[in-house]
């Protein structure tokens, strides 16, 4: 009686040569990357492209329970759009990011189209436990410097919310909130996040 066998079959090599048929890194153009059709999120930055690794389930709860509460907030008020990634946020020529959640206000409804926002006038971000001076540090300095009035840093580590207003070119800490306590902003008036219960969303 014949016995079965396996065959190891080696891991399946990537297709060169259409990668090659792709700019090198540090040579692309935003129409390039703005044509991109792919279900990875991916920022672009100065001619490169940045791969963003795909969000945990602990992350799309946090960030959908963040989302329901700005969304239901600014459409009783009509105040204007909110959305989350993936969307495209022009921060200048040359510079996009998608950040997790993004307010633009109805005053500045020219800023909107299919393809990508230029600038929005609050973005809210979870923090990457794998790179959080992405989160902390570096997107704080690009979205001051795209003149984004507020920026909420959203830090399931120490479970905190962090609020940050633009004054001048910087921002300015507004309040960093834990549990037990309620986030508040500073644009949009009377928007408060209670902390532990938007958490305990993220942890069902």
């Amino acid at each position: 009686m014949a016995v079965p066998t396996t065959e190891h079959i080696d891991a399946p090599e990537p297709t060169w040569e259409i990668a090659q048929l792709y700019p090198a890194q540090g040579h692309w153009s935003e129409e390039e990357y703005l044509a991109l059709d792919t279900n990875h999120l991916i920022e672009f930055s100065h001619g490169q492209l940045e791969v963003l690794p795909m969000p945990t389930q602990s992350h799309q709860l946090l960030v959908i329970a963040l989302f329901e509460l700005l969304h239901n907030y600014v459409r009783e008020r009509q105040l204007g759009t909110v959305l989350l990634a993936p969307m495209r946020v022009q921060l200048w020529p040359g510079k996009i990011r998608e950040p997790d959640i993004l307010f633009m206000h109805i005053e500045n409804d020219d800023r909107r189209s299919d393809r990508f926002w230029e600038g929005a006038d609050l973005v809210m971000e979870i923090v990457s436990p794998n790179d959080p001076d992405r989160d902390k540090a570096i997107k704080r300095s690009e979205y001051s410097q795209a003149g984004i009035p507020e920026y909420w840093i959203v830090d399931p580590a120490n479970v905190s919310i962090t609020v940050l207003t633009l004054r001048g070119q910087e921002y300015a800490l507004h309040g960093e909130y834990l549990a037990g306590e309620e986030a508040l902003s500073v644009l949009l008036k009377d928007f408060k996040v209670d902390v532990g219960n938007v958490f305990s969303e993220a942890s069902r």
